[in-house]
């Protein structure tokens, strides 16, 4: 059989008195094996109900026959929502030892299996009476969440109506008990009465067991916000660097705006400069075109008159060379 560890504080002896004694019918070291694997049921059946189920299933498999075995291994089925498996163990465990105090629980396993009928039939039985305050109370809230179930809202909050319900005492079940109620008027709309019922809720849950605190903050349209929580809609800070107040976020990107607006106002003039420079380049090579130009005419009209001079000249010295007659 596989065993899954155990830390070595857990020794054992931290079981109720009860369980102990019942598992004294077995050898001490199975017994103690046994009893460190109730332990640890027990300390993960709120938080773990999965871990606590697999401690329950090796405890169940080394001590079958002993009745608190079998009303734990209920108990962490139940935790587990494993309805059909908790309601078997539970009613072994009840053939074990004729107690009817899991009487409400295996009502509330019909409910899980989806059988509200069958609860409100257990609801009704002559066992009922047998159980105590507590036990009676725990009922009750049973047979109401049967009747929600059902659709039957206003029954729900008539089953929830009882002298324990109207007591200004607090008791184990108080707290539950006028939360359950509360709950079922919202379900109903009736929301004055119900936010009064959820405060007073709020006054008789001193260990926290319900969250009516929070439901009473939702009437009243309070919104919590973690802290802790960091807003995911800004960007995370690069590794290495603190990240910065939003404020001076927002200021950056406003200096970054109008750096950029003065960027492109520099480049749009250096734009212009260069246009301006590239115009007076073209007209400066225009001029100097036009002036070579002239130059070139000019000095054609000179060498055309020199050509003409020396025409002129050559005749005068032909008629002087010419002889006489």
């Amino acid at each position: 059989m596989k065993r899954l560890p155990i830390p070595d504080d857990v020794t054992g002896d931290e079981i109720d008195k009860d369980v102990r004694q019942e598992l004294q019918s077995l050898p001490k070291g199975l017994a103690e094996e046994v009893s460190r694997n109730l332990v640890m049921v027990a300390r993960l059946i709120d938080e773990d109900p999965e871990g606590a189920y697999a401690y329950s299933r090796i405890a169940l498999r080394l001590a079958s026959r002993v009745a608190a075995v079998r009303e734990a291994a209920g108990f962490a089925a139940y935790a587990s929502q494993k309805y059909s498996e908790a309601l078997a163990e539970f009613r072994a465990a009840r053939r074990m030892t004729g107690n009817v105090d899991l009487w409400p629980v295996m009502a509330d396993c019909e409910r899980g299996m989806g059988r509200p009928e069958k609860a409100l039939d257990m609801a009704g039985a002559p066992d009922v009476q047998k159980l105590d305050k507590a036990g009676q109370v725990e009922m009750r809230l049973v047979a109401a969440g049967a009747r929600r179930d059902m659709g039957q809202l206003d029954a729900a909050i008539v089953t929830l109506q009882s002298p324990e319900l109207a007591s200004h005492s607090v008791q184990p079940w108080t707290a539950r008990l006028r939360y359950a109620y509360a709950d079922a008027l919202l379900a109903a709309g009736r929301e004055d009465e119900a936010r009064e019922w959820f405060a007073k809720a709020v006054e008789s849950d001193k260990d926290g067991s319900t969250d009516a605190s929070d439901r009473l903050a939702e009437l009243d349209g309070v919104e919590f916000v973690d802290a802790l929580v960091e807003d995911e809609s800004e960007p995370q800070a690069d590794s290495g660097t603190e990240a910065q107040p939003k404020s001076v976020r927002e200021a950056d990107r406003v200096i970054q705006a109008e750096a950029d607006e003065i960027d492109e106002i520099d480049e749009t003039d250096e734009v212009d400069e260069t246009d301006e420079v590239d115009e007076t380049d073209e007209v400066d090579e225009t001029d100097n075109e036009d002036l070579d130009d002239a130059e070139d005419e000019r000095d054609e009209r000179d060498d055309e008159r020199a050509e003409e001079g020396d025409e002129e000249g050559g005749d005068k010295g032909d008629d002087e060379d010419a002889p006489r007659g």
